[in-house]
């Protein structure tokens, strides 16, 4: 397994998962992707893994240099994995929500969200009316699987 971070030149390849979803925004605040990079390596996912964060963990203040590396990464990405962990107070998710709107409708697209996680009922309720027969995962290990198995069943069998 490769991760490409969003500080470094953007590997495109299908055969790819992007964590998607809030990024913290203080160093008060810890990142939920190390944890989800660790669960993909375990269950032997053997694609590229997109982090739009930097690989030093540096918190960033100013998007702006990663916005294209993330719209080409989410482009080409074999599947979407939205985790929405959602605190006001340090991730809110504003960004994520755009992006979310942009791809909730499309089959690579995989949602889920901690129980505690706030102001999320507007997501949940369009991920299902796209996505009826898919259930909201609340435990991250549940949603990486999901997303490993999509991507070796619908993408590497091409």
């Amino acid at each position: 397994m490769e991760v490409n971070y969003s500080n470094q030149k953007c590997i495109l390849t299908v055969n790819s998962i992007f964590l998607a979803g809030p990024t913290p925004r203080n160093e008060s605040v810890h990142s939920w992707r190390p944890y989800a990079v660790k669960l993909l390596r375990e269950m032997g996912f053997d694609g590229l893994v997109y982090v739009p964060e930097y690989s030093n963990g540096e918190v960033l203040h100013n998007y702006d240099n990663q916005i294209t590396w993330e719209w080409n990464a989410l482009d080409v990405a074999g599947a979407i994995l939205f985790w929405v962990p959602r605190k006001l107070d340090g991730m809110p998710a504003f960004t994520t929500n755009v992006e979310f709107g942009l791809f909730v409708k499309e089959d690579r697209t995989f949602y889920g969200r901690p129980d505690n996680a706030e102001l999320i009922r507007y997501l949940d309720s369009l991920y299902h009316k796209y996505h009826e027969d898919r259930q909201i995962p609340s435990d991250l290990r549940s949603l990486c699987q999901t997303c490993v198995d999509y991507v070796q069943k619908y993408i590497t069998s091409k």
